[in-house]
């Protein structure tokens, strides 16, 4: 793992901690829907019909998805058993997706 990818899982805890997050599918996809996620993480080791469906999501609202992290990475970084996960507050999102960018460019 490289050092922007634990700085967006610490960011992700921090954001928890900040109660600036809502996990779990069901929550996600109303946070989803009114307008309110900024930024969404979906484990990489989903379900097809999950993926599926927050992909569609995610692009039909046009909020940022990022798949990077396995259920473990996830479920440690906010401290519960989760697979998706919505990032609300615009200035957490925002960091989270420049920290993403960074580890592409350093991966191509």
């Amino acid at each position: 793992m490289t050092a922007s990818e634990q700085q967006i899982l610490n960011l992700l805890g921090l954001a928890r901690r900040a109660r600036q997050i809502t996990a779990g599918e069901g929550l996600v996809l109303k946070s989803i829907r009114n307008h309110q996620a900024k930024l969404v993480f979906l484990a990489a080791d989903a379900g097809h019909s999950t993926v599926k469906q927050f992909i569609n999501k995610c692009n039909y609202y046009e909020i940022p998805l990022i798949c990077r992290f396995n259920k473990a990475e996830l479920s440690q970084a906010i401290g519960q058993a989760r697979t998706v996960v919505a990032v609300e507050q615009a200035g957490f999102a925002k960091r989270m997706i420049e920290l993403s960018n960074d580890v592409e460019e350093t991966t191509k």
